[in-house]
């Protein structure tokens, strides 16, 4: 099993420089001690628009300050917004090579084609084609990182033969992964033979669902790269303390925060129903049961498995989700600010000492 953190870079209302100035500054801290904790990837997503949610808009600077302070944690650009008229393919190539250069060959290349209205109609774009532009995508950016020339004639883009530069420092290139939200993505990924990178909570049931499909379809795709990327990737939340009432009162804020954030976006389905989009918000089927008893004062305010509590829990929660099958979970460390800092890396340092062992070969 493998550990990699996962930002949104949210900023608190009312929102300010210095606190958008903090976000970006505590998520560079934190990554600089993943890196020495032996987390495995520092992923950001790309949003535009999305105040308090995510201020994250330009993932590919943020991570390339991430690779100058780290050596080996890889850099997760997931996902890239696979839609024209927010990147050009060929920008989109030239940029993860220029990043994965300067990581030294540390890159995990997402891709995405964005889920709401407010990002899609802020550019113009058409809901009804991203599903289309973004296997175009999927299709062409390996053949501009490995080809010396290439013109491509397509439906949702076209261009010219060009030598497209600088090629990525990996051989043959980055591995691909597709962000999954909603169900049927990860069929997407595996018949492309690219990773599965879950970026919405699914319950244990769903995931293992979701992910022995994943590994059946897989064995028979057809590979867009020149590598195969098989590996499943779920998003959670963390927060870690020996107290687990402590946890689940800190982390347990930071889980409802985001949550309700989330809740608040315009979803492309809810206001422009299409095919293309065929689920309602970024909910995954089934949801993830929330953890009863029958006296209400001692139910937890987080969903089981969600990695927030003492160390004890966490590892029985990471335990069943690999038993599903998952390869590597992703958590979130905070949201707007919630959490002070300090108890962030407190929180990463003990599942560091206390769970990760737990995961390593000949574990404990």
């Amino acid at each position: 099993m493998k550990f990699g953190i996962f930002f949104e870079l949210s900023v608190p209302q009312p929102l300010s420089r210095s606190d958008e100035a903090q976000a970006y500054g505590d998520a560079l801290e934190q990554s600089r001690l993943a890196d020495e904790l032996g987390f495995t990837t520092a992923w950001a997503v790309e949003h535009h628009f999305l105040q308090e949610y995510s201020h994250c808009s330009a993932p590919e600077i943020f991570l390339t300050a991430v690779a100058m302070s780290t050596s080996r944690l890889r850099v997760g650009h997931g996902g890239v917004v696979c839609v024209p008229q927010i990147n050009h393919p060929i920008r989109v190539a030239e940029r993860a090579a220029a990043l994965d250069i300067l990581s030294g060959g540390r890159l995990d290349m997402g891709t995405a084609r964005a889920s709401t209205i407010t990002e899609l109609g802020g550019f113009g774009a058409d809901p009804d084609t991203t599903k289309m532009s973004w296997d175009e995508y999927v299709h062409v950016l390996p053949r501009l990182w490995t080809e010396e020339r290439v013109r491509y004639e397509g439906t949702t883009f076209s261009f010219p033969e060009r030598p497209v530069l600088p090629k990525p420092a990996q051989d043959p290139h980055p591995p691909l992964w597709v962000t999954v939200t909603s169900p049927g993505t990860e069929r997407d990924a595996a018949d492309r033979g690219i990773g599965c990178l879950g970026v919405a909570a699914a319950s244990f049931k769903e995931q293992e669902r979701r992910t022995a499909d994943y590994r059946k379809r897989i064995q028979q795709c057809d590979p867009v790269g020149k590598a195969v990327n098989d590996q499943v990737a779920t998003m959670n939340y963390l927060f870690c303390h020996e107290d687990d009432a402590v946890a689940t009162r800190v982390g347990g804020a930071m889980f409802t925060a985001f949550g309700m954030l989330n809740s608040n976006l315009l979803w492309a389905r809810e206001v422009y129903p299409t095919p293309a989009y065929q689920s309602l918000g970024n909910l995954a089927a089934g949801g993830v049961a929330r953890i009863r008893d029958d006296d209400p004062s001692r139910q937890r305010p987080v969903p089981e498995g969600v990695a927030i509590g003492d160390p004890e829990r966490i590892v029985k929660a990471i335990k069943v989700w690999e038993s599903v099958g998952v390869d590597a979970i992703n958590f979130l460390l905070n949201t707007a600010n919630l959490v002070p800092q300090e108890q962030v890396l407190d929180s990463m340092r003990l599942f560091a000492a206390e769970v990760m062992p737990h995961f390593a070969e000949g574990g404990r």
